[in-house]
């Protein structure tokens, strides 16, 4: 068994049954929004997609970008990159900072209607005069174009966003509808590598729209609460590859070859008969 995934656990299962609030995140609800089916093998039945592999980089750039900024939040002043972009606030200072920016823990929830814990761990927080709260969220990447959001794939980002602005609606903040990504582009056009990378960094920001979430949760729990596993979503991969697996191995074998003998050659020799008294 693998290290690092078991095809089948029996942990973190949701029970329809229970009454005790079950805990499902943001990269979980991004997971039901994606595909139904493969959600649903994973908090129902305890079958998970197989993780992908850590990237660490991104990680490197995250952990710096925060302690940068937690520099200007102690003083409570601007981050130079906030000037530039005319950005009129400061990084919010909060005793609960660190608990929401830590995996597996984030700012959370009780919906009491699905009585599901909604959860996620953000980036940072910035507060503008008006008192409302700016959620940030950090990207890294490394291409020869600028950066921006208009790929179809980079809408999981913006949803990422708007769950963190109703995540803290819900817990009675004030919250800005305009959220910034710090995105961070590796440059790639340098002579040689000097053991150092060099970033162009862009502040984007998005007008976020969370009037989606509710009713996505609704439609999450209901997906948990029945008996029967549900269709695929549109073009995932994992169900395409199960499926085309499955079809294989249940396709009839053909028959086997009969395997046809050599015939056995045999090599005759030819006997000479001389006369008695002949030597050769």
């Amino acid at each position: 068994m693998s290290e690092y995934y078991s095809g089948k656990r029996n942990k973190y299962l949701y029970d329809p049954t229970s009454k005790t609030p079950f805990k499902l995140s943001r990269s979980k609800l991004e997971l039901f929004t994606n595909c139904p089916r493969c959600f649903y093998l994973d908090r129902r039945l305890g079958v998970g997609q197989p993780p992908g592999f850590p990237f660490n980089l991104n990680s490197a750039v995250d952990h710096l970008l925060k302690k940068e900024f937690d520099v200007h939040r102690a003083k409570n002043r601007k981050h130079p990159l906030m000037e530039h972009y005319g950005v009129d606030a400061v990084p919010y200072a909060h005793d609960q900072l660190d608990i929401w920016r830590e995996n597996f823990k984030g700012i959370t929830y009780l919906h009491k209607p699905t009585n599901l814990i909604i959860g996620g761990a953000i980036d940072d927080v910035w507060v503008n005069p008006a008192g409302e709260l700016i959620i940030v969220d950090y990207k890294s990447t490394a291409k020869d174009s600028e950066v921006n959001l208009d790929a179809e794939w980079q809408n999981s980002y913006k949803r990422q966003m708007e769950i963190y602005q109703w995540l803290f609606r819900q817990n009675g903040y004030k919250v800005s509808p305009t959220g910034y990504f710090v995105y961070c582009n590796g440059k790639r056009d340098r002579e040689a590598f000097d053991a150092k990378l060099e970033f162009d960094i862009k502040l984007i920001p998005y007008a976020g729209n969370d009037s989606w979430v509710e009713g996505a949760i609704t439609a999450a729990w209901k997906c948990l609460q029945g008996s029967t596993i549900p269709a695929s979503g549109r073009g995932c991969d994992f169900c395409i590859y199960r499926a085309a697996a499955q079809a294989i191995e249940a396709a009839p074998k053909p028959a086997a070859k009969p395997v046809r003998k050599r015939a056995t050659r045999v090599k005759l020799t030819r006997r000479v008969v001389r006369p008695a008294g002949t030597l050769f």
